[in-house]
């Protein structure tokens, strides 16, 4: 048998189930831990699902834990239910049970270090990018995968009707330039503030043109980002494929 064979896995994988102030009650989140080889303190990467999944997807359908193997990071995998991670008008508080609480929880637990990075498909990929533009000092560096980047910015669907009843009970009724509109963010922020930034999407993915609007209107401010378009739909065999970049992108961005 080789030696490669003979490699095991040296990171710990861990679910956390806690009790939540913002939501009233119990949830959990994956984390993937580091081994004694590889000795602390570790950067963070929250790393969101989307609309329809949960905190164990990721692990479950890609290869993530093999793709951070001997790296010094922490990644975190919160239950943001179908939040969006934001604190809704009528509902759930996700923003702050994960930008808030969850972060403090996690500090607390494990031997961490800032700047932190975070990483989402999806609704995912918005929460990433409204995670880093509204805690820019924290989450450093976001990288969104074909992400609904354009959610909180107005009180219309991609098909142009009004929201359905879920989301307007999440943005409330005039959405634009509130706290979920990551325009809005974006145009708040000086230039010293602003957070390394990728974003990719597939160009059969459903959400492409949204994408390209936000890559088209952060270029108009002159907000720096990397943006970039790869064969794919709205799977996880992008996504498995693309999160390997997404972690090269924050190594470069934390120095990990």
């Amino acid at each position: 048998m080789s030696a490669e064979h003979d490699k095991v896995s040296t990171v710990a994988f861990l679910e956390l189930r806690y009790f939540s102030n913002a939501l009233m009650m119990q949830t959990a989140c994956n984390v993937i831990v580091p081994g004694p080889d590889v000795p602390g303190p570790y950067n963070v990467m929250f790393l969101l699902h989307g609309l329809s999944d949960d905190h164990t997807i990721w692990s479950r359908r890609t290869s993530i834990e093999r793709y951070v193997e001997g790296l010094p990071l922490i990644v975190v995998m919160p239950n943001g239910g179908r939040g969006f991670y934001c604190d809704a008008q009528e509902g759930f508080a996700y923003y702050t049970a994960i930008a808030q609480e969850l972060t403090h929880l996690v500090e607390h637990l494990f031997p961490t270090k800032t700047p932190w990075c975070v990483t989402g498909l999806s609704m995912g990929g918005y929460g990433a990018a409204k995670l880093a533009l509204s805690l820019p000092a924290r989450f450093t560096s976001a990288v969104s995968h074909s992400g609904a980047l354009e959610f909180g910015s107005q009180a219309i669907g991609l098909d142009g009707e009004p929201l359905s009843a879920e989301f307007a009970r999440i943005l409330g009724p005039t959405p634009t330039g509130g706290p979920d509109d990551l325009f809005s963010l974006a145009k708040a922020l000086r230039p010293v503030q602003r957070p390394q930034l990728r974003i990719d999407c597939g160009v059969d993915d459903f959400l492409l043109a949204s994408n390209r609007s936000f890559h088209s209107r952060l270029t108009v401010m002159g907000f720096p980002h990397e943006y970039e378009e790869f064969p794919g739909n709205h799977n996880w065999e992008y996504w498995d494929e693309h999160v390997q970049e997404a972690i090269e992108f924050h190594r470069r961005n934390l120095g990990f």
